[in-house]
């Protein structure tokens, strides 16, 4: 109901119940003491069996039959006091009407009673009906807000499932991008290549100063050579390692070994160019015969860069000798 939608409403409304009813039972119980009509007491009638009669003892049951001269002499009385027995009935009336005027009072206590029960019991009923009703909207709010956090945390995961998929769909439309663009810089490379794009190489990346695709150097040089220029790594030429410095003159070792293999001589040149030491036989070497050593360090040592006034006073490279027995 409208007028009961709030929980003050209903607050109030019960109180206010529960006053009127304790109002009318103090009412009804202490503050109606009177009788309508009031009560009429009439007039006392002594006991007996007929209209006349003499004597002071008094019986308790029937007279006998009186004889015929008594007879006779109560006629003649009833005959002298005709009047009054005409009028003695209109005495005895009251008394009907006391009895029912002293019935009537009797009977209404009773209904007032009746009736008193009947609204207690009637607020009762309403003050049950209306508790009922509270506990069944509660626990139908419950229930509402329980459906709603459930909805709540199923959306929740739902959320942070498709946020799961989106990053794995991500990942993996990156990975397959980079693998794409891998693919197409490589086709590029080979493209740029010509022939050996066509090759069975599968390294990528590439070496060189020249600022083009490639792997600059040559098929027998030395992988781990620094330089571009030389003999390569066939016959008793050399390659050389020295920072920006070019080699002005760069004799061939003299060959007359019967060895073969690359010897890696380590070198220290001046400003002028000059190389002061030289150390043949360090990593990188693949055949430390004494013969090819000694023939690496004489020519290294015969070896002349271009001078460099802000090269260090000793810098250090590698020359690189491949002796082959082919050439």
């Amino acid at each position: 109901m409208s007028f009961l939608d709030t929980k003050h409403k209903r607050k109030s409304a019960t109180w206010t119940s529960i006053i009127a009813i304790i109002i009318l039972f103090l009412i009804f119980n202490f503050g109606m003491r009177y009788f309508d009509p009031p009560k009429e007491f009439g007039i006392s009638v002594n006991f007996g069996t007929s209209n006349v009669g003499s004597g002071d003892v008094q019986p308790t049951e029937a007279l006998k039959q009186a004889s015929q001269q008594t007879e006779t002499e109560t006629v003649e009385e009833e005959e002298v006091v005709d009047k009054p027995i005409v009028k003695e009935p209109i005495v005895e009336e009251p008394i009907v009407e006391e009895q029912v005027a002293t019935s009537t009072p009797t009977s209404k206590p009773s209904e007032e009673v009746i009736t008193q029960e009947n609204e207690e019991a009637i607020a009762i009923k309403k003050q049950k009906e209306a508790d009922r009703k509270k506990k069944l909207r509660e626990q139908q709010e419950a229930d509402r807000k329980a459906a709603e956090e459930k909805e709540k945390i199923e959306a929740e995961n739902k959320r942070i499932e498709k946020e799961k998929q989106e990053k794995i769909d991500a990942e993996n439309k990156r990975i397959e991008k980079e693998r794409q663009e891998k693919a197409a810089k490589k086709k590029n490379l080979d493209a740029l290549l010509g022939g050996i794009g066509n090759t069975d190489g599968k390294a990528d990346g590439g070496e060189g100063n020249d600022n083009q695709a490639g792997d600059k150097g040559k098929t027998t040089g030395d992988p781990n050579a620094s330089g571009y220029y030389g003999n390569g790594g066939s016959g008793s030429g050399g390659n050389y390692r020295l920072g920006n410095r070019k080699a002005v003159t760069m004799p061939k070792p003299t060959y007359d070994c019967n060895e073969e293999g690359k010897v890696f001589v380590s070198i220290s040149v001046d400003k002028s160019g000059n190389v002061i030491t030289a150390q043949p036989g360090i990593k990188g070497t693949t055949n430390s015969a004494a013969c090819l050593l000694q023939r690496a360090k004489e020519a290294a040592l015969k070896t002349k860069f271009n001078s460099d006034t802000d090269a260090p006073a000793k810098q250090v490279g590698t020359i690189i000798y491949n002796f082959s027995l082919s050439k």
